[in-house]
């Protein structure tokens, strides 16, 4: 059995409206002790996101330009509008959480798999993704530290579901998560079947493949080299 976000995701998310201040925003961040939220419009509808980052670059501009109270001349403001520090420049006016949220946000849906959610973080670089249902309406939310709960499974069960997909035609033990695969298939295309199921199980950090096999029906395919 494959995990889907619905197995690991948390239900109980920390959002703001999109007309939250950025008071509010700051103060859930704290309080919650997450580095960033989901922005929703009145339907529960995920818009975007706001982090730490965005918050800060109200900071950052500020010091940019010596002091709270100075105002950058026009031609200052218009090369960052323009270049590529723009939307930091345009965060940094901002006042509520739909101007200082980063748009539009990277979602998944509770039946995506582990792996898959898993991607989508490291191609867009972020450490959580808003679940959302097919109305794109929120109803969880994913981290990378929920995605690897599926690496905490006990040895028992992933020994267990190993066996099972394989039919107990393999001895299998487990260590740590480390499957190890002993006995001897009457083809070797079997075998390299078994490697891979017991790799696609959850939970599994690692095959050793001590499998034998009588016939090497592999290398008979004409790709092979054989007639």
């Amino acid at each position: 059995m494959r995990s889907t976000v619905q197995n690991v995701m948390t239900t109980d998310v920390a959002a703001v409206n999109q007309n939250a201040s950025f008071h509010t925003v700051a103060e859930l961040l704290i309080s919650r002790g997450v580095s960033g939220v989901p922005v929703l419009d009145d339907d529960n509808r995920v818009l975007g996101v706001v982090s730490e980052a965005d918050l800060l670059a109200k900071e950052e501009f500020k010091e940019r330009y010596y002091g709270d109270d100075y105002r950058p001349p026009l031609r200052a403001r218009i090369r960052h509008t323009a270049g590529s520090e723009g939307s930091g420049y345009r965060k940094s006016l901002g006042e509520t959480a739909g101007a200082l949220m980063t748009s539009p946000a990277h979602v998944t849906t509770p039946g995506a798999a582990i792996v898959t959610a898993a991607r989508l973080m490291d191609r867009h670089g972020v450490k959580r993704l808003p679940v959302v249902d097919p109305d794109g309406r929120l109803i969880g939310i994913v981290s990378r530290r929920d995605l690897i709960k599926v690496f905490l499974r006990r040895d028992q069960d992933i020994e267990q579901e190993v066996r099972e997909a394989l039919h107990g035609r393999a001895d299998v033990a487990v260590t740590d998560a480390v499957v190890t695969l002993t006995g001897t298939y009457a083809e070797r295309s079997h075998a390299v079947t078994a490697v891979r199921l017991a790799e696609n199980i959850d939970g599994v950090v690692a095959v050793r493949d001590e499998l034998a096999w009588k016939h090497d029906d592999i290398a008979d395919l004409p790709m092979w080299g054989g007639a």
